[in-house]
């Protein structure tokens, strides 16, 4: 059965987007298999990324929280639930079973297969603004690679690997088990190639007949224009060496982009708190208003209120999945004057007495001012 990918992450089902992402990014960070060597790391590694494919994705998240799966069916729908019904997916499939009772080995004959090498994560820390206008950079990192001794059979330069004499080149033998069933033939992994159906007589002395050497590896990135925190982008290719002849994994990268001392943003819209005078939020003004683009005009209208947002058309951040740039919401926040000198309260109280208001308790009237102009 499909594993409840909100136990894998250990959050409720209830979770923000926000919280999935930093349950993802803490628990991947733990059982990377690079990071952690312990037994059963590789295959939680899995598990957690299997998790956050589902919920991370709107549509196989409401499908899981409906049906308790991630299949169009629901439960038992062909290839979907239990894996197409049956004994095939629900229950590991025939040959495990068979295998649990008598040492079968349905598993041990794809060990002679190709298979693609292991997926990789980096990790890559971005600027605010590196995250708004992409980069193009260079990583290094540790990877397993084919050996260029041998170039990746295992065995000494000038010779090659060959069929093995003990099973044949199957991979596996045909023992005789008995079985409370009586005495049955089955089959288990040759002890002598190790199921690779491949014996090495002479082994490479750089990899010692591995086939796979552990090297730093170089790769150019271009990150796109637009990516967010927690974004993931994936690199064909860039993973680990694959096993008999298999394609190399792929490279995840997992973006963590600092916040910005200036803007908040929302996806393609940045948002930006401008401070002004109460001189301009009466009279009205045109001020200089920063924007990640760079510096612009913007028209504060007479009697312009505290918290009133203005939108700067196409100056937010890029869309990653679209075309042109989002907007930027800039809020003003009128400023009060914590005090006044002689010539702006002889001001202020012409103003108060052109507009009929009483002026005699000055206290009161810079009360009422305050007041006013936190539009209380």
């Amino acid at each position: 059965m499909e594993k409840n990918p909100y136990d894998v992450l250990g959050i409720s089902k209830d979770a923000s987007t926000d919280e999935i992402k930093r349950a993802y990014r803490k628990l991947s960070k733990k059982y990377h298999p690079d990071l952690n060597h312990e037994a059963g790391a590789e295959e939680k590694f899995k598990e957690i990324n299997d998790a956050y494919e589902i919920l991370s994705d709107p549509q196989k998240k409401a499908q899981f929280d409906q049906f308790g799966s991630t299949g169009a069916q629901g439960f038992g729908g062909a290839g979907q639930g239990f894996g197409g019904g049956g004994f095939e997916g629900g229950f590991g499939g025939f040959d495990d079973i068979f295998s649990s009772f008598f040492g079968g080995g349905g598993a041990s004959r794809s060990r002679t297969a190709p298979r693609q090498g292991r997926d990789l994560q980096y990790e890559m820390n971005l600027t605010f603004e590196e995250a708004i206008f992409g980069k193009t950079t260079e990583i290094e990192y540790t990877r397993e690679e084919d050996c260029d001794t041998c170039n990746g059979t295992g065995a000494k330069p000038g010779t090659s690997p060959v069929t093995c004499s003990h099973c044949g080149g199957r991979g596996f033998v045909q023992v005789e088990r008995q079985t409370p069933l009586g005495r049955i033939m089955t089959q288990q992994e040759c002890d002598v190639c190790g199921g690779t159906g491949k014996e090495i007589k002479e082994k490479c002395t750089t990899c010692h007949g591995s086939g796979h050497i552990r090297k730093k590896h170089a790769v150019e990135v271009k990150v796109p224009a637009g990516v967010e925190d927690g974004n993931q982008m994936r690199l064909q290719g860039q993973g680990e060496a694959g096993v008999n002849g298999g394609p190399y994994g792929d490279l995840f990268i997992v973006f963590n982009v600092a916040p910005s001392d200036t803007f908040k943003r929302d996806g393609s819209e940045i948002y930006l708190e401008q401070p002004i005078t109460f001189v301009q939020a009466t009279l009205g003004a045109e001020i200089p208003v920063k924007t990640v683009h760079g510096d612009v005009k913007l028209k504060i209208p007479a009697g312009t209120q505290t918290g009133t947002t203005f939108r700067l058309r196409g100056k937010g951040a890029p869309r990653l999945h679209g075309t042109g740039n989002g907007d930027e919401r800039v809020t003003v926040k009128v400023q009060t004057p914590k005090s006044l000198n002689k010539q702006q309260k002889i001001a202020l109280k012409a103003f108060a007495e052109a507009s009929g208001d009483e002026v005699a308790d000055e206290g009161n009237f810079l009360d009422r001012l305050v007041k006013a102009l936190k539009n209380e």
